[in-house]
């Protein structure tokens, strides 16, 4: 079975209850247990973790990568926008990375234009709602599969 390392950033334990104008009202363990739903279906287990300290995600990026997980889904929210931290530790996998925000980062605030794991990753899913995260699901999926023949 495929193993799919789900990393949830700064804030992302607020979801229901933080601007449902832009993330609705869809909690973390609500989207988990949908990543987990899909991955049944398509054979990979989904393994989530959520922090609001930057040093915990970049030991958890580490760790994926001993564990030799098949891909990484990342929804770094506000550190998507600056942390180097993360992104060179995201560098050091060799699994597909799939970058995902709830919503269109592209259509909000200057600064939420720029992704600095843009050069790194697979490819970057947003402005979908909570169906972002399925769909990157699926997306980590066929890139590990593909990455594997």
């Amino acid at each position: 079975m495929m193993k799919v390392l789900m990393l949830h950033g700064i804030n992302h334990n607020m979801f229901g209850k933080r601007d449902p104008v832009q993330y609705g009202t869809i909690t973390l363990a609500e989207i988990d247990a949908n990543l987990r739903a899909l991955g049944t279906e398509l054979d990979a287990e989904v393994e989530s973790f959520q922090t609001n300290s930057e040093a915990e995600m970049v030991e958890r990026i580490h760790q994926g990568f001993l564990d030799k997980v098949d891909a990484v889904l990342i929804n770094a929210g506000a550190w998507t926008h600056y942390s180097y931290g993360i992104r060179d530790a995201l560098a050091i996998l060799t699994c597909p990375i799939v970058e995902l925000h709830m919503s269109n980062i592209h259509a909000r605030e200057e600064f939420r234009h720029h992704s600095v794991f843009g050069e790194i990753v697979k490819g970057q899913i947003c402005g979908f709602g909570a169906d972002s995260y399925l769909l990157a699901l699926r997306a980590g999926v066929s890139a590990a599969r593909a990455a594997a023949k």
